[in-house]
Order: structure tokens, then C-alpha cells, then sequence
């Protein structure tokens, strides 16, 4: 009886210690960070905050300054720009999802593609995750174009996502079911299932368009354990430094069970903050989108010289010839 008792008293104690750990482990800290009522540290909230309300056209807005705005409108109307799609991954890809998660009976072919592929491949599905996730960390780490601290968040996000992914109910077919409805829905609601069709409808108007579509992939994300908008709620932000208008901000954000950490640069451009990469990017697309319009700009004029010309000749050729 005494060792009964005994084995009781250790399984509780046991049990105890860990759910102190776990309790311990699940409580973040939520204190803010140093600097994080400062101007740099908001600009890196607001810009959060536009994604998490779904407000692409708001973000994109934030992200430059206003005549740079106009300039990449400008851009992608001529067809020399996509930003800011561009800056997700796999960009060149979206008109092409869109349009098939778009097309009648959108949602019977994606089902029968499922059951084909992951339906009951549970294990399949996790040994993919894992490896993807080593390749990925294997190829940022080699990759040479990312800083250090761009290298460091990305592994953390790729292990943190590839974590994810491995215990995710990924191959569940009755979850699937219902998120191709929701995705397909969603597609179709944006009208855009074409490159064509997204640049006759300008940037501001697809952004909005599409604000809705990043909300439903939000919420099927959401459905396999992944909630995008919590770790935007409770991302913390902090300032680092700051020389003049460069600073450097610490971001820290929960995702997938994980705290990840990084710091981004900002720059200050007439007044306002922005993302040091952002205004790189946005600056060689418009840099490339002038050079052609030139180009077009040239081409246009010779082929109306060369048709000036060949005018000219045919009226030329149909005078009478000059009496002697």
C-alpha cells in the first residue's frame, strides 16, 4: 500500500512539473520591446497591420512614397511591373492559379487530383515536408544574395513552416473538400484569372480585388493549424538604432509554435518610414519599366518615320513625270 501511495504521489508530482513546463512553454513574453514607440518600429506595425485587416492596396500605399505610387500604377498598366505581387513567392504563378482554381469545375478536378496525390499518403505528405524543409534551410544558407540577417529569418521560417507542414492535416480529404470550395469561391469572386485580365484591371483595383482571396487562404491556412493573423497580432517590434534616416528595427512574431526573430532596415524618405529592401526593389522596377517605355517610346517613333517615308515614295512614284 505504501508503495502504491508512493508511485501515486511521484505520477502526480510528475504530471505537475510538466504541466508547469508546458504552461511555461506557451506563454510568450508580451512585453514591448525597446524602442517600440518609435516612428520605424510603427512603420513595421502599420505595414503588418494592413496585411493582417487584408488591405493589400493599403500596404502597397505604405510601402513607398506617394509619386513612387503613381509611378508603379503607371507600371503596371504598360505591362512592366507586377510589384507588389512580385515580392511573393512564386508571383509568376499566380494568374495561372488563379484562373485554375477559377475555371468550371474548378472544384471536382482539384478533388480528384487530391485524392489521387495525398489522400491517405499521411506519411508521404510528412517525409515531403521534412525534406523540403532541409533543402530549403541547405539552399538559403549556400544562397549568396541574402544578408545575414535575412539569412538567419529565413531558416527560421523555413524550419518553422517545414515543422508545420509534418504534423499539419494535410492529407485529410474531408478538410480538403471544404478548402477548395472556400479557395475556389474566393478565386472566382476576384475575376482576375489572367495576366491580361490583371492589367486591364490597374494595380489598385487588383489589390483590392484580391484582398478578399488572401483572407479565404488566410482562413484555410488557418483550418490546418496555421494562423497567419496571430502571428501578426501578436508580432513586437523594438528599434535596435538609428543614424539620421536609416535605422534598423527588431521584429520578434510567433508562428507555428515558434518565436521568430529578425531585424529589417528602414530608410526615411520626405518624412515617412519605409523598408530599405522595399524601396531597393521598387526602385530597379521602375528604374527597368523607364528604360521600356523608351525603348517602345523609339520604336514607335522610327516605325512612323519608316512609314513617313514610304508614304512620301508612293506619292512621289505616282506624280506625273515632269514635261520637257
Amino acid at each position: 500500500m505504501q508503495c502504491r501511495s508512493l508511485r501515486n504521489c511521484h505520477r502526480i508530482v510528475l504530471a505537475s512539473v510538466c504541466l508547469v513546463a508546458l504552461l511555461a512553454a506557451c506563454k510568450r513574453n508580451t512585453e514591448p520591446l525597446p524602442g517600440a514607440a518609435t516612428e520605424p518600429a510603427a512603420a513595421v506595425r502599420q505595414l503588418a497591420q494592413y496585411l493582417h485587416d487584408n488591405d493589400l492596396a493599403g500596404y502597397a500605399r505604405a510601402s513607398v512614397p506617394p509619386d513612387q505610387y503613381a509611378a508603379l500604377e503607371k507600371a503596371w498598366a504598360q505591362g512592366d511591373s507586377r510589384w507588389p505581387l512580385t515580392e511573393l513567392p512564386l508571383d509568376e504563378k499566380l494568374p495561372s492559379l488563379l484562373a485554375t482554381l477559377s475555371e468550371p469545375g474548378a472544384e471536382q478536378k482539384l478533388q480528384r487530383a487530391f485524392r489521387a496525390q495525398f489522400e491517405g499518403q499521411s506519411a508521404a505528405v510528412r517525409q515531403a515536408a521534412h525534406s523540403l524543409g532541409m533543402f530549403g534551410v541547405q539552399y538559403i544558407t549556400h544562397q549568396g544574395e541574402y544578408s545575414t540577417e535575412e539569412r538567419s529569418h529565413y531558416v527560421q521560417l523555413v524550419t518553422a513552416l517545414s515543422d508545420w507542414a509534418q504534423a499539419a492535416p494535410l492529407s485529410d480529404a474531408k478538410l480538403a473538400k471544404s478548402n477548395i470550395a472556400v479557395l475556389t469561391a474566393a478565386a472566382r469572386a476576384t475575376g482576375l484569372d489572367s495576366a491580361q485580365r490583371l492589367q486591364q484591371a490597374g494595380m489598385t483595383a487588383s489589390l483590392q480585388r484580391l484582398g478578399p482571396f488572401a483572407a479565404a487562404l488566410k482562413r484555410v491556412l488557418a483550418s490546418y493549424g496555421l494562423a497567419l493573423d496571430d502571428s501578426v497580432a501578436q508580432m513586437r517590434t523594438g528599434l535596435t538604432a538609428q543614424n539620421g534616416d536609416n535605422a534598423l528595427v527588431r521584429v520578434q512574431y510567433p508562428l507555428a509554435g515558434k518565436e521568430l526573430d529578425l531585424q529589417v532596415a528602414l530608410v526615411r524618405r520626405e518624412g515617412h518610414w519605409y523598408l530599405a529592401r522595399t524601396l531597393a526593389e521598387t526602385d530597379a522596377v521602375l528604374t527597368a519599366a523607364s528604360a521600356a517605355e523608351k525603348a517602345r517610346n523609339a520604336a514607335a517613333e522610327a516605325a512612323a518615320a519608316a512609314a513617313d517615308a514610304e508614304t512620301r515614295a508612293a506619292s512621289d512614284s505616282a506624280k506625273p513625270p515632269a514635261k520637257p
